[in-house]
């Protein structure tokens, strides 16, 4: 997420007891040679992230080798946070920002290559499945305190999966609040009611859910689903001033220029396997565009050689300069991500099939890898899923192979065909320099193909809430999408259902298509994971024949930092720099 979705997780086809991670051909920390093959989607691996034993989930973490306590870190990006609560939390930046704060029943355990095992975070294990998964039960762990020394309780538990459903809360991922029983009439609990299908009894916490759900312990280690203070809920206010139980504490926030955090005293790093607190401080800093953070990064002076960045990339205009640099590529974590960057067509305002196809063959994907950086930090797409996802099919439907750089004429003639030439479209896109440069070289190839087009910028960091207004103004918006959790449901419920149309959702192209709903909902209910993965790779296929969305890219992530932060390493299950395991050399 350029921009991205939703919370950049790992995707593979399901199973109780593991699912796959993807891992990069190319650097996997600091010490990344020069002359190391650049990785390709297409030639990436999975491998598998286990679900980890009880052992996993005590702490504390494991110690970086040769880090050293104190100093500070800094970052270096483009923009603030639109959310910190965790039920409203689904882009993937405020997901990584808030790994040191916010802490889960269950979480990613990052071994010293990035690699994740899912373990028990709060809670003491990973979870106990009965009933098929239709029954979960987690215990908490001792010791938990938050930042202002009360004890994590059980109230704390109850509320904070019950408070995903007030009605303020809009934004955030609707998995659980759909698969527990009863669910769809329960209000929140402000009115002092609660809902049955979540019993606690002492520290043990039960779900029951209305399907079954083999990876419901999967679902739970996003940061969506991280625990909140009930005695500090402050309703709308908590979104940006959220209560600790992490080794870290919000110390101070300058909305749109600054967040602090300092460490919180009542952490206790026994409860904790996945998190370090290695520096005394984060300072994020917001409001540089890539070309200038990059610039900060190779010019490493002051406390910039203390930097890193949670969202900036290395600058498309110094892509060459950098990775044929040896020295400088030291200081570059290159990854392949599992995020599809893509442009849903709004299917309320452009109901003509013959013309979201006319979109998808004049679509300009060479010029917009050129303006990303090249092959180096991107590979065209012509499907929803990435090439690491099981379940991927390779095929092209709009002859993207042959004529990467669109093809206009064949996109008039559809346009003639339905009687649509000089067709408006209006297409929204942030506001950041390369940004502003693709939507350019879009507007070009469509106003080529027989297409009038209209630019919209929106604000980077409200951008994810805007454009998920039903009642929005735009045809087509640049997005993205990775896999929430191991698992292709995770890709085509929330994008491509029906079922989850609506302010703050995330089918943005509001696509609600018969048979591709049904399709949805029989291949959930496959237990077989070659069978279900060959059916999500159909349902891509169904999307993509009815033309609902313009593949753009997958993606090949390079992170620039300081030469004084050390331990820059990839977190596999949170898709980000591993913020936790940082620290600041002397």
């Amino acid at each position: 997420m350029s921009f991205s979705r939703r919370n950049f997780m790992i995707a593979t086809g399901v199973v109780a007891a593991s699912s796959s991670l993807l891992t990069a051909c190319g650097g996997s920390g600091s010490d990344s040679k020069s002359n190391r093959k650049a990785p390709t989607v297409s030639g990436s691996k999975t491998q598998e992230i286990l679900v980890g034993t009880k052992a996993d989930s005590t702490g504390p973490a494991p110690e970086v080798k040769g880090a050293v306590k104190g100093g500070t870190i800094y970052s270096l990006d483009q923009f603030d946070m639109d959310h910190m609560d965790p039920a409203q939390i689904y882009v993937s930046t405020e997901g990584a920002i808030t790994v040191p704060i916010l802490r889960g029943l269950t979480g990613y355990k990052i071994d010293d290559k990035g690699g994740a095992t899912l373990v028990g975070d709060a809670a003491t294990d990973a979870g106990t499945m009965k009933d098929g998964g239709k029954t979960w039960t987690f215990t908490l762990k001792d010791g938990l305190k938050w930042e202002d020394g009360s004890d994590v309780s059980e109230d704390d538990l109850r509320h904070t999966f019950e408070r995903l459903f007030a009605s303020f809360i809009t934004e955030g991922p609707r998995y659980v609040q759909q698969w527990l029983a009863g669910g769809d009439k329960y209000k929140g609990p402000y009115e002092g009611k609660h809902l049955d299908s979540i019993e606690v009894d002492g520290k043990t916490i039960t779900f029951r859910l209305n399907e079954a759900r083999t990876d419901f312990n999967f679902t739970l280690a996003m940061r969506g689903y991280a625990l909140v203070n009930k005695k500090n809920d402050t309703k709308e206010k908590y979104d940006k001033r959220p209560f600790s139980c992490g080794p870290y504490k919000i110390g101070s926030r300058s909305i749109g220029k600054s967040l602090t955090y300092v460490r919180n005293e009542h952490w206790d790093p026994k409860t904790d396997p996945i998190r370090n607190n290695y520096p005394d401080k984060y300072v994020f800093q917001f409001g540089f565009e890539l070309l200038a953070s990059t610039d900060r990064y190779i010019a490493d002076s002051g406390k910039d050689q203390y930097s890193m960045s949670i969202f900036n990339e290395v600058a498309p205009e110094r892509i060459a300069q950098v990775l044929t640099n040896a020295k400088l590529k030291q200081r570059v974590l290159t990854q392949v991500d599992t995020v599809t960057y893509y442009w849903p067509i709004n299917m309320t305002r452009i109901k003509d099939v013959k013309v979201r196809q006319a979109i998808n063959h004049a679509w300009p994907h060479q010029q917009i890898q050129t303006i990303q950086g090249g092959a180096s930090t991107s590979e065209i797409a012509t499907t929803i899923l990435a090439p690491v996802t099981p379940g991927y099919q390779k095929f092209d439907l709009y002859g993207v192979t042959k004529k990467p750089g669109g093809d206009p004429v064949k996109a008039k003639a559809l346009l003639k065909e339905a009687g649509k030439l000089g067709q408006k479209l209006v297409i929204a896109y942030q506001s950041s320099d390369t940004q502003v440069k693709v939507a350019v070289a879009v507007k070009n190839a469509l106003e080529a193909a027989g297409f009038t087009v209209v630019n919209k910028q929106v604000d980077k960091s409200t951008f994810y809430t805007q454009i998920g207004k039903i009642d929005n103004d735009f045809d087509l918006f640049g997005a993205g999408w990775s896999p929430d959790w191991p698992n292709g449901y995770s890709v085509f419920y929330p994008c491509w259902s029906g079922e989850n149309i609506g302010d703050g959702r995330s089918n943005y192209a509001q696509l609600n298509d018969t048979s591709v709903n049904k399709a949805i909902d029989a291949a959930a209910k496959i237990t077989d994971t070659e069978a279900a993965n060959k059916a999500w790779g159909d349902i891509d296929r169904q999307i993509m024949d009815l033309a609902a969305v313009v593949p753009d890219y997958h993606k090949i992530r390079n992170w620039m930092h300081g030469s004084k932060v050390g331990n820059v390493i990839y977190d596999s299950g949170n898709t980000c720099v591993a913020l936790c395991k940082l620290y600041a050399m002397k």
